[in-house]
């Protein structure tokens, strides 16, 4: 209501409550005529009207309050009208600007009728078809930089592949020595190509978030301790020793899928051995904490900068820059991690610091 008085102009007020008062003083005059009329007609409504005239012009003032009001209410009636005209014209510009892809602008609401709520119900899609714009342009940039990864990744190992080859095919070779490490090669780069290849396809799956196929009760000290055995050879080969500690009261238990999960601790540690040979040791501590199993898996080799630490769980992200076989693996090893964690109400988190660097897993304990 108060929005429709002012959009009525003053003059336009006045002019109204003067019209109101010329109109409720000739409905009076009238009224009095007729009242005057009627009381010689009638005995009962003489005394009526003189019983009236008792309480002075009291009755009179509200009789002529009453026409003045309703008189009042259909110049209201009609610039509301008027108001709902114009509200919806604006709407209709404002939809304009927004079809012509101004996602940014949004409805006035100037009513709290059905307009105000067909504007908020306006706004709530314009909000969405913008979260859904933003998303596509993060979906196009992820998939572009996806795409330029792949390509750079794959190009390496096909290079040397293609090099190598035609070497061997042109006879461009000094001895049966040198044309076995050309095979090597070959046969290196082919191995680092299926691991990308594998770990693209794992990632893109994981990506999916869909539902667990297999969610079982998984015992992780039986499964850490697994893993401790297969990764002797690797461990011993890199002159490192894995050290356990397990504290807690009942055995952990997790529910998931055990292959997933698995990946997750092997991921951790291979990318624990191949940074942290420097520090002869991997430190295994399990515990319980509030509802969840922290798992921490702790190497002594080289330091992450804190400036890489937030980024360290992205795609592709790789600490050495250059993006050299030599120092690190396809890029996507610590995603697939977060990815499959996240899968089972995990999650990771990264620190490192005087000479330690630590990774700390959480999930959800398996209730009773």
């Amino acid at each position: 209501m108060k929005k429709v008085i002012k959009f009525i102009p003053m003059w336009k007020s006045l002019l109204y409550i003067f019209l109101a008062i010329l109109l409720t003083t000739a409905a009076a005059q009238v009224l009095l005529f007729a009242l005057y009329f009627l009381e010689k007609q009638s005995s009962r409504l003489a005394a009526f009207i003189e019983l009236s005239g008792s309480f002075g012009l009291v009755p009179f003032f509200l009789l002529c309050l009453l026409p003045f009001a309703l008189i009042l209410s259909f110049f209201y009636l009609f610039e509301r009208q008027r108001y709902m005209e114009s509200a919806m014209k604006n709407m209709m510009k404002e939809m304009d600007s927004i079809a012509k892809g101004q996602f940014d602008q949004e409805l006035t609401i100037e009513d709290g009728g059905v307009i105000g709520e067909l504007a908020g119900r306006v706004n709530q899609l314009v909000l969405q078809l913008e979260k859904a714009k933003t998303e596509q342009k993060k979906a196009a940039d992820i998939k572009n930089d996806l795409i330029t990864n792949v390509a750079h990744d794959l190009r390496s190992p096909l290079t040397s592949i293609v090099g190598y080859l035609d070497l061997i095919n042109e006879d461009r070779y000094k001895s049966e020595v040198e044309l076995r490490y050309y095979i090597q090669i070959i046969h290196q780069k082919s191995h680092e190509l299926n691991q990308l290849l594998n770990d693209l396809f794992e990632y893109t799956l994981v990506q999916n978030k869909e539902a667990l196929v297999n969610e079982v009760p998984i015992n992780l000290e039986e499964m850490l301790n697994q893993l401790s055995v297969q990764f002797q050879f690797q461990l011993k080969e890199a002159g490192m020793e894995m050290r356990q500690q397990f504290s807690y009261t009942e055995t952990p238990f997790v529910i998931g899928e055990g292959t997933k999960l698995a990946r997750v601790f092997e991921n951790l540690i291979q990318n624990a051995i191949r940074y942290g040979k420097d520090g002869k040791y991997i430190d295994l501590l399990v515990k319980e904490s509030e509802g969840l199993i922290e798992i921490e898996m702790a190497n002594y080799g080289q330091v992450i900068p804190s400036i890489d630490l937030p980024y360290l769980f992205e795609r592709f992200y790789r600490v050495e820059k250059s993006r050299s076989q030599y120092t690190g693996g396809s890029g996507l090893g610590l995603a697939i991690v977060k990815s499959i964690l996240e899968l089972h109400g995990g999650q990771i988190e990264a620190e490192s610091s005087l000479g330690r660097t630590a990774f700390v897993v959480k999930l959800p304990k398996k209730s009773h």
